[in-house]
């Protein structure tokens, strides 16, 4: 049961992902989650880092949408100035938004990673749509909500039982 919260791969920021590696294996577009992904969860805007690293995915073809179960207000707010293609109120890890991502950027799950903090949403989404997936560690801990602390426990029990039977890939480290 927990395997299906495994990421493809694990990296300390989305900074450390290997851009040339995802496109080697087909990867054209990038579905990312906002808050502990992007920026701190109580960030409003991106940093000028974020902003050159946006850049430079872009440059290399790929396409972005931002897929957040935060509000409109706080999604807009960050991606309209960086005119990224958005869905708020996204219900992770429930199918419709991760479908809805792919449409808009008109591919197919195997040509998409999904870049998250979260096991129980972003890793388990995206494995159910049979993405590719990225796992990072979260930003800013210290500002998340409630029940991403509840979260958090329960990857903690998964985290452990994932580690006994061997299963957990190793990070990655430029």
């Amino acid at each position: 049961m927990f395997e299906r919260l495994l990421p493809s791969i694990i990296v300390n920021t989305i900074y450390d992902i290997n851009l040339d590696q995802l496109k080697t294996q087909g990867i054209k577009g990038i579905i990312t989650d906002l808050d502990n992904t992007l920026v701190g969860a109580k960030d409003p805007l991106a940093t000028p880092e974020l902003i050159a690293w946006l850049q430079n995915v872009e440059q290399r073809g790929f396409q972005v949408v931002i897929v957040s179960n935060n509000n409109e207000a706080r999604v807009a707010k960050f991606a309209n100035p960086l005119n990224i293609p958005f869905i708020h109120a996204a219900r992770k890890p429930t199918s419709r938004a991760f479908r809805q991502a792919l449409k808009m950027m008109d591919l197919a799950p195997e040509q998409a990673v999904v870049i998250g903090d979260q096991m129980l949403t972003d890793m388990l989404g995206g494995r159910r749509m049979g993405l590719h997936t990225v796992l990072v560690t979260p930003i800013s801990p210290k500002d998340e909500g409630i029940m991403t602390r509840v979260n958090r426990q329960i990857e903690k029990l998964a985290l452990s039982r994932l580690r006994k039977k061997g299963l957990w890939p190793k990070e990655e480290h430029k």
